[in-house]
């Protein structure tokens, strides 16, 4: 393991701002975590953990405290280098898979490229190589409603490593889907991060999900309650 994390926050906090006055969404938090961990989140709902994973995904900026991804203060960023460093340093998997409905699969995994300026040939060979890697190489064509949730998910995937990104952030990611198609991605998001070193952070309410992480995050009313093995949470892994 690398002795530089790849995230470290230091006092991270966020509070919203409502009528009656600022609400707290998560107060104090300060951990690092390093190349090639598989980190779980979990938490009640409103503890905090979706709002940790947006100042992650710098999709959101803290109100408070210190915010380290690569070793750079993402508070020193105008939004433009927040952008840039988003579509370079990090891979996005969501619940919901966020596919365009109307574009190719093949083109949905080379969107991020776009952004990235790279040229339309070395996009669609790159896009068809997540794509083999992920076992749907012979899709590329099809429209993603042509395709199952599982496979609709694993596109998502495809798309979120072809930037080649050091972290992937998967909010939620097996959500929508079965108890056997949720293996199959969990088994996915395992060997890329053994295989490949790709650091993995997810949130999940699933215990059985979590227990694929080396580590876990437990958010609680907006603090940090628990940072440790897996099996060693007192909560038992509680959702």
């Amino acid at each position: 393991m690398d002795k530089e994390p790849i995230i470290q926050t230091i006092g991270l906090g966020k509070d919203y701002l409502t009528a009656a006055g600022p609400v707290p969404a998560l107060q104090e938090i300060s951990l690092s975590i390093y190349p090639g961990e598989f980190v779980a989140i979990m938490g009640p709902s409103g503890s905090g953990k979706s709002t940790f994973m947006n100042l992650l995904g710098c999709l959101d900026i803290p109100s408070a405290g210190e915010y380290y991804l690569n070793g750079t203060s993402v508070r020193t960023l105008d939004r433009n280098q927040l952008a840039r460093l988003r579509n370079d340093a990090i891979g996005f998997v969501f619940q919901g898979f966020n596919l365009l409905p109307r574009i190719n699969l093949l083109a949905n995994v080379a969107l991020p490229l776009i952004y990235a300026g790279v040229s339309k040939a070395e996009r669609e060979e790159r896009a068809q190589q997540m794509l083999d890697k992920v076992g749907l190489g012979k899709y590329g064509l099809s429209l993603p409603g042509r395709i199952s949730g599982g496979q609709q998910q694993r596109v998502a995937i495809a798309r979120a490593l072809v930037n080649r990104p050091r972290l992937i952030l998967a909010d939620e990611p097996t959500g929508n889907l079965d108890t056997r198609t949720s293996q199959e991605i969990m088994n996915l998001f395992t060997q890329m991060n053994r295989e490949q070193g790709i650091t993995v952070i997810l949130v999940t309410h699933e215990p059985d999900i979590a227990a694929y992480a080396m580590r876990l995050v437990r958010f609680v009313d907006g603090h940090l309650a628990y940072d440790g093995a897996v099996g060693n949470d007192t909560q038992g892994a509680r959702p």
